[in-house]
Formats: C-alpha cells, structure tokens, sequence
C-alpha cells in the first residue's frame, strides 16, 4: 500500500497512538498476545508504557505492516 497510506489508515482508524486493545485489533490477535509478546520483544513493533499502559505509535504499526508486506512478496 505504501508507508503514507498506511499510515494515513492507521491514523484515521485508531488515532496516533494505539493502545494495546487498538493494537490488538490492528494485528487481529488477543490484547494478551500483545503483551505477552510485547515483553518478549517478539511483537515486531517497537512498543513504549506511558502511566503504566503500553502503547505503539501509528508511524511504527505502519512500518510493521508495510514491512511484512514486502516479506510476502
């Protein structure tokens, strides 16, 4: 799709920042695989706690998706 459209859909959808329900539903899993992959470091996405809540910035979700886009091809 392109790292600005993608970006642009993130955006629109969920905001600037997603929180870990958001980026649940972004990658389709359960809010706990987030987490737990989160803390393992295998979720793919560069991820930040802000009072104690994770959160992923669209800029990075985006570069996920686009990235794994380009590994399919």
């Amino acid at each position: 799709m392109g790292r600005f459209l993608t970006h642009a859909f993130i955006l629109e959808k969920y905001g600037p920042r997603l929180d870990k329900h958001a980026l649940a539903d972004a990658l389709r899993i359960a809010a706990s695989t987030v987490m737990n992959r989160s803390s393992d470091g295998t979720l793919g996405i560069r991820t930040y706690t802000d009072h104690g809540k994770l959160w992923a910035d669209a800029e990075h979700v985006a570069e996920y998706f686009d990235r794994k886009a380009l590994e399919a091809k």
